[in-house]
């Protein structure tokens, strides 16, 4: 019996242990979070991939020199949902992101919203579209 018991809370540990990795992955502690930046760029490169999208874009930062953003969002199922798509940008398209940005001043950020040429935005964070409102 003692043994089982032994078993039982080494299990419990090590579960424990392998969950903790998983669950800081998915945190924020990168970004400011509460702190939104809009910037306005060209799409460089759009990535539709697991386990987040990714969305590089050249902007001009407050000292007027071009920098490279590489700003994510959650997985495809997710922005899916939410009206994303594997086509939404194209390289060279001009759009208006707002973001998180990190915490350590480098050109990466989590995206909140988008605004395409067309003027459709499009939402990362939030309540998505169709949402009811109170």
């Amino acid at each position: 019996m003692r043994n089982t018991l032994v078993a039982v809370g080494m299990a419990s540990m090590l579960l424990v242990a392998a969950s903790s990795p998983t669950a800081a992955h998915h945190g924020a502690a990168t970004f400011e979070t509460g702190k939104q930046i809009t910037l306005k760029g060209k799409v460089t490169e759009w990535i539709w991939a697991n386990p987040h999208c990714f969305l590089k874009f050249d902007a001009m930062d407050d000292t007027g020199t071009v920098r490279n953003w590489v700003a994510e969002t959650q997985n495809p199922v997710s922005m899916t949902a939410r009206g994303w798509s594997r086509s939404a940008f194209k390289v060279g398209d001009e759009v208006t992101v707002t973001v998180e940005p990190a915490k350590n001043g480098a050109p990466v950020a989590r995206i909140l919203n988008i605004v395409l040429p067309s003027g459709q935005t499009l939402i990362a964070v939030g309540p998505g579209p169709g949402a009811a409102t109170p």
